[in-house]
């Protein structure tokens, strides 16, 4: 189910680990790390592509190429299986562990021979590591709470990844003659940035030709169950997927009931028993007479139990059905209110595509304006210059209108030190459009210290967006510890959104942080953070972060008109001047 690049981008990412645990060349380690996010964005599938094709992919060499080529035809790279048998696997798995470095996983084996996850707890509960350097209170603190994350992730399966899986399938069942309506459900419906498993549904009279064609695609690699109302199998990569085959009248309870969540369902239920009703995934029914009153359509089953259609992103009973009796259901941003991008990367930095192609894509996705964000100087190794943002910004404003009338903003995303300061004087910083502010080092300052910093970069007059605020990357790095609601108040007071991260690994803000920032009166940005062509279609899972926020068109600064975001920018701009002077 997965692409090509996915798959030889995770090969490339555990050679450069391999590379940095057995001591390798830390050049060679970086230009592999290079080499896996160019494939992994590139937009063309390299399983076409031969050697020469694969060498026009930026960072990719002769020997990387070949090792690319090497797995593609074979299944292995001989290169990488030498290093494997080099390294215990236990010691493998260490370097899994969030915030728990190649390095540091080998030092452990050397001098403890720790070789699994376990024995590194044990050894951490035992107080075994205080003598070995660089493994302070704080580092072992940190490798207990990556461990836990690890652990809590367990075969959970990342919402992109889910989602491209469960849109193949339903995509392969929806062809099949007899088939009246096919959809996924379950929490990948609802959006969570983590899915268990993946629920299809199949509306039609005979089920057996759905079951037997989900057991026979080349995606499955095992038949866990095999019925006619119920089909298990598990995919090459280990996602398990249940259908269900329900008759075409009962569609409607179905997708309500499979979607959930349970909490959702129990209120629901509890709704129907309160008017002498049942509600099942065949139907809505009187419980006397056993008439069905609704079933088609989810929205004729929510009508019949007098609430309007609740959309699946609010279903998780944090008081959705409430809202709904009281008529104060949000009407929710969608992917089609987004008129803009505010922030995204070239190939001037760490992205991997050079301006044009970048703001051609951009036009060709129908956004009204897009922003060009690249690294600002102090994260060194972008080799940021004052001349070569400045020599962006001219072909910038060439560009500025030439693709379908799309305008381009000229921003930047700024590096917030550990005091708070970011790059450049203000001089400097009041040429821009647009300024992202975010974290990206210092992650384990203490919680004053980091409210302190965020809230100084948040009152900077300059300062429009707080970008990917925690800093989290899910099931690998917890966010950053600070007073949150200190950090959202100065927000709201001084007029900087809080950005919504689409990177699929990101998600930040998350769903309850974005419910507790709207207490305040923040105002958001939905931003891609793209990297490549590959990465503007991030937009829909930063869109359904922003639903379970329940979130407005009115919260979300990248709906509004270009007209209305230019004041948005400027006004913030002089009224934080104005406070701060």
């Amino acid at each position: 189910m997965a692409r090509a690049n996915d798959e030889v981008e995770a090969l490339l990412q555990e050679y450069a680990d391999l590379i940095a645990i057995t001591g390798g060349d830390a050049f060679k380690a970086r230009a592999y790390e290079k080499a896996a996010r160019a494939i992994g964005g590139h937009p063309a599938d390299v399983s076409r592509l031969d050697a020469e094709g694969l060498r026009d992919i930026p960072n990719v060499g002769r020997s990387i190429a070949d090792k690319v080529l090497e797995y593609l035809h074979t299944g292995t790279v001989a290169a990488v299986e030498e290093r494997r048998a080099n390294i215990p696997a236990g010691v493998r798995e260490l370097i899994a562990i969030p915030t728990l470095g190649p390095k540091k996983a080998l030092r452990l084996y050397q001098d403890l021979h720790i070789s699994s996850v376990n024995e590194l707890a044990a050894a951490i509960e035992a107080d075994a590591l205080h003598d070995l350097k660089g493994f302070g209170p704080r580092t072992q603190e940190n490798i207990l709470h990556g461990i836990t994350l690890m652990q809590q992730a367990g075969g959970r399966i990342p919402l992109h990844l889910a989602l491209e899986t469960a849109e193949e399938i339903v995509s392969e069942l929806s062809g099949l003659t007899g088939c009246k309506r096919c959809a996924y459900a379950g929490s990948l419906r609802r959006m969570r940035e983590t899915v268990g498993d993946i629920d299809v549904l199949v509306a039609a009279r005979r089920s057996a030709p759905f079951m037997d064609a989900l057991a026979a695609l080349p995606s499955t690699a095992e038949v866990i169950a095999h019925g006619s109302k119920k089909t298990s199998i598990r995919t090459g990569k280990g996602v398990q997927v249940d259908l269900r085959v329900l008759p075409p009248e009962s569609w409607g309870a179905g997708l309500q009931y499979f979607t959930g969540s349970k909490a959702h369902n129990i209120r629901t239920r509890t709704i129907a028993v309160r008017h002498g009703l049942k509600l099942s995934e065949y139907g809505l029914f009187e419980v006397e007479s056993r008439q069905s009153l609704a079933s088609r359509s989810e929205e004729e089953v929510y009508a019949r139990l007098g609430l309007p259609w609740i959309p699946p992103t609010l279903r998780e009973d944090r008081g959705e059905i409430q809202a709904a009796l009281r008529g104060e259901l949000p009407e929710i941003v969608t992917e089609r209110d987004i008129r803009g991008d505010l922030h995204t990367h070239t190939d001037l930095t760490d992205g991997l595509a050079p301006l044009e192609e970048m703001v051609a894509a951009a036009a060709e996705r129908g956004l009204a304006y897009y922003a060009v964000t690249d690294h600002a100087p102090r994260l060194y190794m972008q080799r940021m210059t004052d001349e070569k943002i400045l020599a962006q910004r001219e072909r910038v404003r060439e560009l500025d209108g030439v693709h379908h009338g799309m305008r381009l903003l000229h921003g930047t995303e700024l590096n917030i030190g550990p005091e708070g300061e970011v790059d450049w004087p203000d001089e400097f910083l009041a040429g821009f459009d647009l300024c992202v502010a975010s974290l990206h080092s210092h992650f384990d300052l203490g919680r004053k210290e980091m409210t302190r910093r965020l809230v100084r970069a948040c009152e900077n007059p300059y300062v429009h967006v707080l970008g990917h605020p925690t800093t989290r990357l899910i099931g690998r790095r917890p966010g950053v510890d600070a007073d949150w609601d200190e950090v959202f108040a100065v927000c709201a007071r001084a007029g900087t959104a809080l950005e919504i991260n689409a990177q699929p690994d990101r998600l930040d803000l998350c769903d309850e942080e974005i419910l507790r920032a709207k207490e305040h009166g923040v105002k958001f940005a939905v931003d891609t953070d793209a990297h490549s062509v590959l990465h503007l279609g991030y937009l829909r899972y930063g869109v359904g972060t922003a639903q379970r926020g329940w979130l407005t068109r009115d919260d979300v600064i990248n709906t509004w008109p270009l007209r209305s975001l230019r004041r948005f920018l400027s006004k913030g701009g002089r009224s934080r001047k104005g406070a701060a002077g």
